[in-house]
């Protein structure tokens, strides 16, 4: 799959760095083991964070700047890492759906970024392009029905929106039946290392609980 940024997001946002992971895989109803470590994360970032410091971590704090930036406030419409670990710290589980859902998650709360994951077959054209949401763009959220994403950064294939940091779409969501998964990793911190970092993390989750061999990581910026 191949993703670009427009010039919408480079004006706002020069410095980003985004990171697409694309494999094979095998989804399940629940993974045990994948839970346990859903459960050793969460104790490490209650220790850690509050509900207040949360929106200070780097990768938040950037994506929430290019919310307002974009002219969407991002206390109304979270970023989804920021809603998973407010939840968390909230003293709530995390909902669990599958266990590409749930890996993806785990990957959003363990380093911060808001990751979309897709099931690439779902796509429309070979191509994803990261821009801004439009007045009056139709957008189904998954589990939130119709969404106003106008302000929000939003990636398009060739027949409308499927991502945004605050919500994927319902057109191209993982289900069990998903074979060909695409990853996208929003890095509006800018920083390289630790986007490849959190790329590589997915390809590890992949491996233990996807029965994957990893598949590929592509940067783009």
């Amino acid at each position: 799959m191949q993703v670009s940024v427009s010039s919408e997001i480079s004006s706002v946002c020069p410095n980003f760095v985004g990171a697409c992971v694309e494999a094979q895989v095998v989804n399940t109803p629940y993974s045990d083991r994948l839970w346990q470590a859903i459960h050793e994360v969460e104790a490490r970032l209650r220790q850690e964070l509050t509900t207040e410091s949360v929106k200070s971590l780097p990768s938040i704090a950037a994506t929430r700047a290019v919310y307002k930036l974009c002219g969407k406030d991002p206390s109304r419409y979270r970023p989804a890492s920021e809603q998973l670990i407010r939840r968390m710290l909230q003293g709530k589980e995390l909902y669990q759906i599958d266990t590409l859902v749930d890996l993806v998650n785990l990957a959003s709360i363990a380093y911060g970024y808001s990751i979309g994951g897709f099931d690439a077959d779902k796509f429309v054209g070979p191509e994803l392009v990261l821009g801004v949401g439009k007045e009056g763009e139709p957008y189904e959220g998954i589990g939130r029905g119709p969404l106003n994403i106008s302000g929000l950064p939003v990636y398009r294939d060739a027949q409308g929106g499927v991502g945004t940091p605050t919500s994927d779409h319902e057109r191209t969501k993982m289900t069990l039946g998903t074979t060909h998964l695409v990853v996208l990793i929003n890095g509006y911190d800018g920083n390289e290392e630790r986007v490849r970092a959190n790329a590589e993390y997915i390809q590890k989750l992949l491996i233990d609980y996807a029965q994957s061999d990893g598949g590929t990581i592509t940067l783009y910026k």
